[in-house]
């Protein structure tokens, strides 16, 4: 019989350690899509150190708000996370990190993230606001509302997508947004199979969502995901918005699909085959060939954007 799980008592020397880990800075990586406007931006942005600067605050903005809201859901699902086989030795539930220190370190992220991003843009800040609130909204209530949680979680990639363009004042592609949110909706629905095949029987009592999803229903789900995924990048790539990417002899753009079916095929395999996909941080961190590709990604949009320009 399996002993029950201990909790430890927080010690003020480690405080520090567990609230950095509470924050889950792994997970800051989310937080590089705010620079997707940047980069495909009609005119070239590198050598405006202004705008630079905005947009690397807005960056560091987005990782101080949402570590916020991580502390908030692992104070809300303090109890059921103690059940979790993995989550249980996260810092709040395993007692490293008491929950008055993590309820105080929220209220002072939010009280100087918020003020910070009004004086970036009052439209930053409205975004950062609106997020809080669909975020409080998640972890109390919506995160057990199926299909709606897994909207809300692209949402979020969303919003950082268009607070981006908006510290920038620039106009942002409307395939930039569908691509975002889509791919989002892609790896939250892999992180839904995630806990399925990992809780098994008990899902539900550690997720009460999980009861309403199935592996099937959820695999049928992804399906749509994907191919939707890679028909709108392709359509992306041959209609860009942004006028100099060359379209003569051909749309330029069109080389880089092959990384991004790639690297959509790369993940179902984890998924499938490896039973990952609970964390994408960890599967990019992890996987080479993953990791590589979306490198190759990165450098061959990067060349197109701006050594082909028109």
């Amino acid at each position: 019989m399996s002993q029950p799980f201990q909790v430890a008592q927080p010690q003020i020397a480690s405080l520090p350690k567990y609230l950095l880990l509470s924050m889950r800075p792994k997970q800051w990586f989310k937080n590089v899509f705010v620079f997707a406007g940047f980069v495909f931006a009609d005119d070239i942005l590198w050598n405006d150190i202004n705008k630079i600067a905005q947009v690397v605050a807005t960056f560091i903005l987005w990782c101080l708000i949402s570590s916020s809201i991580y502390l908030i859901n692992d104070l809300v699902d303090i109890e059921k996370d103690r059940e979790h086989p993995k989550k249980r030795y996260r810092p709040l539930p395993s007692g490293h990190l008491a929950p008055g220190a993590a309820l105080t370190a929220t209220l002072i992220f939010l009280g100087v993230g918020l003020p910070l991003a009004w004086l970036l843009s009052w439209k930053l800040a409205i975004i950062f606001g609106a997020y809080v609130l669909m975020q409080l909204a998640y972890s109390f209530r919506l995160k057990h509302v199926v299909i709606l949680d897994v909207f809300i979680i692209a949402a979020g990639f969303v919003m950082r997508t268009v607070s981006g363009a908006v510290v920038l004042s620039i106009t942002i592609s409307h395939w930039l947004l569908i691509c975002t949110g889509l791919l989002a909706l892609f790896l939250a629905l892999a992180k839904r199979r995630h806990e399925l095949v990992l809780l098994e029987a008990g899902s539900g009592s550690h997720r009460r969502v999980l009861d309403d999803y199935s592996t099937e229903l959820v695999q049928e789900m992804i399906s749509i995901i994907t191919a939707s995924t890679i028909i709108a990048y392709i359509l992306y790539t041959l209609s860009p918005s942004n006028p100099h990417i060359p379209v003569s002899p051909f749309p330029l753009m069109l080389v880089t699909v092959p990384f991004v079916v790639y690297a959509i095929f790369r993940y179902l395999y984890l998924v499938y085959k490896k039973d990952e996909g609970g964390s994408t941080e960890e599967m990019l961190l992890k996987d080479w060939p993953l990791l590589l590709d979306i490198f190759l990604w990165g450098v061959t949009v990067l060349i197109i954007l701006y050594v082909y320009r028109q």
